[in-house]
């Protein structure tokens, strides 16, 4: 009985024949089973069908390689072939040039086959079944997806732990979110999806038991929700009118209601002398979220009664009264303004800059405040009556609400 071949061309040699050329064959069959085993080769796919054939007997055969390179430049879509009976598995690169497709398939049948997409140029790992005589079906097992350097769009995978580095880039390659590094952070984000009915949340965690959430917009830029900005703690602003103050009984100023022209705005203000230090003071309490700091600042608005044009200011001196305390405080400080120069025309409004810091007296939260105002004649130069509108406050918080 003569010898035969196995599908990958190893010599299946008959008892008592090929005599005296057992060594030499054997050494061949020992050659191809390398190959089979680790063997790489190179094989060009310029043409197709391109047709990986058996070499019986003889090493060299490209179907026979665990290791197979595509190469060459295609121009069309590309079908790479096997015999039937091939049973074994191949790790193949694709390394051509040209954005068409490579088909890896058994040389006939309907039996399941492996594709290379155009962009695809890269390595897989695919068993070939010899399952069924006519219709066999070669399998991507499905490793090959993922290299170092290849560029791979991953579905349904699941991460272990991932360690993402500086930057998470969307489709287009562009920055979506940049990731700082903290030394020794010990303060997180956890985030939670949410069932229906329920909003997704974000959530400070870490090792301390109070930890705040910072989102800083850039620039002038602000925090909001949909198209409305936030509210968040910080600066803020309290008006108080003169309708809302009442004269120091010693060089108090004088209350004054003027028309101007029937029908109008009139002008319900407190007349402050241009020779004596007159003042008013005025009380609020402070919102539960005042930072009670010395960030108190003040700006006044005021009207002249006369023309000249002389400049004019005032100071502010604050002190807070809490529960079971009495009443009969010193003021702290007085700080004032910078005084500002009058129009020159009758009843215009005028309006101070924001001053410096004002420390209020034993501030502290949950008292009432009671502020000192009082016109700065030793500094500002007009000399007509400051007719005083009212005074903004400047105070800032550092909690949400008041709660």
């Amino acid at each position: 009985m003569a010898s035969n071949y196995t599908g990958l061309g190893i010599q299946l040699m008959t008892t008592g024949e090929k005599a005296g050329t057992w060594g030499t064959l054997t050494n061949t069959n020992w050659d191809i089973i390398e190959q089979i085993s680790g063997g790489y080769t190179t094989q060009a796919i310029t043409s197709t069908p391109t047709t990986l054939s058996v070499s019986d007997g003889s090493t060299g055969a490209t179907l026979a390689h665990r290791i197979i390179e595509f190469t060459g430049s295609i121009g069309e879509a590309t079908v790479v072939t096997i015999p039937l009976d091939v049973q074994t598995f191949y790790i193949i690169k694709n390394a051509s040039s040209g954005a068409y497709t490579v088909q890896f398939k058994y040389v006939t049948g309907s039996g399941s086959s492996v594709t290379w997409s155009a962009t695809d140029k890269g390595t897989k790992i695919i068993y070939a079944t010899a399952n069924d005589v006519t219709n066999p079906d070669i399998v991507d097992i499905g490793m090959g997806d993922v290299t170092l350097a290849g560029t791979q769009t991953l579905t349904n995978k699941t991460l272990t732990s991932p360690k993402i580095g500086t930057s998470i880039l969307d489709t287009n390659g562009l920055e979506l979110a940049l990731i700082t590094a903290t030394g020794s952070a010990v303060n997180e984000f956890t985030i939670a999806n949410a069932a229906a009915g329920a909003g997704p949340t974000l959530s400070a965690t870490g090792d301390e038991s109070n930890v705040d959430i910072n989102l800083n917009p850039k620039g002038s830029g602000v925090l909001k929700s949909g198209a409305a900005a936030v509210k968040i703690a910080g600066k803020e602003t309290m008006w108080v009118p003169a309708t809302a103050m009442y004269a120091s009984t010693t060089n108090g100023a004088e209350a004054a209601q003027t028309e101007l022209t029937a029908g109008n705005p009139e002008l319900k203000t407190f007349a402050f002398d241009a020779s004596t230090a007159e003042s008013v003071q005025f009380n609020v309490s402070f919102p539960e979220s005042w930072d009670f700091s010395t960030a108190v600042t003040f700006q006044t608005m005021w009207s002249s009664s006369t023309t000249n044009t002389g400049t004019g200011g005032f100071t502010l001196a604050g002190c807070s009264v809490a529960n079971n305390i009495d009443y009969d405080l010193a003021f702290g400080t007085p700080v004032a303004n910078t005084a500002l120069a009058a129009s020159g025309t009758l009843d215009d409004l005028m309006v101070n800059a924001e001053s410096g810091g004002v420390t209020i007296a034993s501030a502290a939260a949950s008292t009432n405040t009671i502020f000192r105002l009082v016109r700065d004649t030793g500094t500002d130069t007009n000399t007509g009556d400051l007719r005083l509108v009212g005074v903004k406050i400047f105070y800032t918080t550092n909690a949400a609400n008041d709660a």
